[in-house]
Formats: C-alpha cells, structure tokens, sequence
C-alpha cells in the first residue's frame, strides 16, 4: 500500500482537494492507496472552504475532510509528499529533512522532465549553498544571486495557485487543473506496480 500526502498552506483549499479527488479517482480503480493532507501553517480540525466543499460535493467525493497541521508522524508515513507549491516543498524539506528524496510538488513529479529534474537539483544545492553562506553571516556574492535568478527562469512554474479567498469559478480552475495532475499521478502510479 502507498501512503500519499497533499500539502499546502492552510489544508482548507487544494491539498483537501487533491485528497478529494485522487481518493474518488483511486477507489474508482481499486488500488491500494492511502491518503491524507495537511498544510504547512494548518489549524487542526478547521472545516475546509465553502468553495473546496462545494467543488467535491458537485463531483460525488467525500468533502467532510477538516485541516491538519504537516507533522513529523505524517511526514514519516508517507511514502510519496506532493506538494501545491515550491515553498510548501522547500518548508517540508527544511523542517523534515529526512523526507527530501520523497517530497515533490504535484507538478514537477508528474512531469519528470530529466533535463528540468537536473535543473531543479541544481537549484536547490545552489539555495542550500545561499543559506548556509547567510547562516555563517557571510555576504551573497552578485554573481550566485545572478546564477539564483538564471536558473529559476529557466524553470517551468510547478505551482499551483492558490484560490483562497476567491470565486467559485477560481475554485473550480484549481481543481480542474489539480485533476489534471492528478490522472497522470494515477497513471504513472498503476504503471508503476
């Protein structure tokens, strides 16, 4: 059994969502897959949006899913993370290192592109490089900073937006295109097995 778990800020908008939607799209499949999500600045045990309810319910899915707050038991149980945004990816990555080699956001996963892989995993040596320069108090020389900003340019955008606060119909893109991401998660996973 595979253990999947959708990140984002709060949990009340796109990871419940994703956990809306892939469970209806896993059980319609029969495959073994258990999911949660949680948000990086979550408040346990909060109902989510009115919208994000909404859109499940229109799609026959569960939507009495309530907020959880990202912990180290969660992240431990599961085997893949994916992620709404690259700062929910990096803040798990921060906090729970050990959780680095499986955490991804939903996008660059199921794209898996090896040339933007390369990228990213150059990039993310490159921050860590940043940060650890910062944290000994040592000044960010002009040419990282521009190396930084290449290659970020050079990056496709693997977030997703987020529709907090906004309209049914920002609501209803969201999930639409969380689904998308979502089908081809579910295809590569039943390749997979």
């Amino acid at each position: 059994m595979k253990h999947i778990l959708f990140v984002c800020t709060g949990n009340t908008c796109r990871s419940p969502m994703a956990e809306g939607i892939f469970a209806g799209l896993v059980h319609k499949e029969g495959l073994d897959i258990e999911i949660r999500s949680a948000g990086v600045f979550a408040i346990d045990h909060h109902t989510i949006s009115e919208n994000a309810a909404k859109i499940l319910k229109e799609k026959g899915l569960s939507n009495e899913i309530v907020s959880n707050k990202v912990t180290e038991e969660w992240v431990n149980w599961a085997d893949y993370i994916f992620a709404m945004t690259m700062n929910h990816k990096r803040h798990i990555i921060e906090y729970y290192p050990q959780a680095a080699e499986k955490t991804f956001t939903l996008k660059e996963y199921v794209e898996d592109s090896a040339e933007v892989m390369d990228l990213i995993v150059e990039r993310e040596k490159l921050i860590a490089d940043l940060q650890m320069r910062l944290s000994l108090g040592e000044e960010i020389p002009n040419h990282l900073k521009q190396q930084l900003m290449e290659l970020e340019s050079n990056l496709p955008d693997y977030d997703i937006a987020d529709p907090y606060g906004g309209t049914i119909v920002d609501y209803k893109m969201v999930a639409e295109e969380i689904e998308d991401y979502l089908n081809k998660l579910l295809i590569r996973f039943k390749t997979e097995k």
